[in-house]
């Protein structure tokens, strides 16, 4: 197996990882009650996804 020859230095390495970073979440309005809520997923608020009720459970406005 391999093994570098020399340490890489907490500055190289931080470097290499500059790219990794979070991003914000993409946000859409829910078009059956205006809610906000995130792209791809069930309205928390009326449970709707793309004008189709989906989970009955969710809270009523």
């Amino acid at each position: 197996m391999a093994h570098p020859k020399h340490k890489i230095s907490k500055t190289r390495r931080d470097k290499r990882r500059t790219h990794y970073k979070a991003t914000e979440p993409q946000l859409s309005k829910c078009t059956n009650c205006g809610a906000t809520h995130r792209y791809h997923r069930v309205c928390p608020e009326c449970g709707f996804y793309r004008g189709r009720l989906v989970n009955e459970n969710a809270v009523s406005v």
